[in-house]
């Protein structure tokens, strides 16, 4: 894991996995005991693709850096007195929920000292975090009305799963894909419909979400599933705006 560098170079690290990111977020907890209402005030884990987007005013020192995230490892963001398993009672619940909250997309404030070096400017009005369960809009060809993306479970959009590589658009957003997304849904003993078939959908997975969040339960609540799998855009500048599911250009 050493980090080598050309002559001349030299590295930082700026904002690993649990920073205090959003107002009232504690500090990381190096025993991994964070909840998973810490963890949604958090930097998530697993960073991905990240692009860096100046903030005009201030010139060359201060901008948002952009992060995604594409998984959780449940060896690693449960305490050890927790353990990996995702066990069928209230603390599994609360596993489900941090994992969901450690996932998505991270926009990070970020400014150049005196010294040249970078920080984390925390509680600025730009950071924020995009999880598992943040309200999501549809774009393009197959918008949220469309009757394979209506689900009772949840009448609106929320979340995005396993974000993967990104992009930074010619007008200044954010793209990211949603990849692997079948891994996050069970069947159960139910047989899957063609269309889950086509995509792969087990009975269960080694996340075992689908036992403890019943959004993820693909034989009762069949059309959550194809909310996933979709290019996400981001307006880091407008830390109010929704993030959009770009169905114009295609599911992973």
């Amino acid at each position: 894991d050493a980090i080598r560098l050309p002559q001349g170079y030299a590295y930082e690290i700026l904002a690993p996995w649990g920073t205090p990111l959003l107002a009232g977020a504690p500090e990381f907890a190096e025993d991994a005991s964070n909840t998973a209402a810490d963890q949604a005030r958090q930097v998530g884990f697993n960073h991905d693709g990240t692009h860096y987007f100046p903030l005009p005013k201030f010139g060359n020192s201060r901008g948002l850096l952009v992060m995604n995230h594409e998984y959780t490892d449940a060896n690693q963001i449960y305490s050890a007195a927790q353990g990996a398993a995702i066990t069928p009672d209230a603390a599994g619940r609360e596993k489900v929920a941090k994992a969901l909250a450690a996932h998505g997309v991270s926009v990070i404030a970020i400014a150049k000292g005196a010294s040249g070096d970078w920080n984390v400017v925390k509680g600025d009005p730009y950071n924020r975090r995009i999880t598992g369960t943040t309200p999501m809009a549809f774009s393009g060809p197959v918008r949220a009305d469309h009757p394979m993306l209506l689900s009772t479970i949840t009448p609106s959009p929320i979340g995005t799963l396993n974000n993967c590589a990104s992009g930074k658009t010619p007008w200044g957003t954010y793209l990211s894909g949603e990849e692997n997304f079948i891994f996050y849904f069970g069947l159960g003993e139910a047989a899957p419909d063609a269309d889950q078939k086509r995509w792969g959908l087990r009975k269960t997975t080694s996340y075992r979400w689908d036992e403890h969040d019943e959004r993820f339960n693909a034989a009762r609540h069949p059309n959550e599933f194809n909310r996933f799998g979709w290019v996400v855009e981001i307006d880091p500048m407008d830390p109010k705006s929704t993030p959009v599911k770009r169905t114009a250009l295609g599911r992973a």
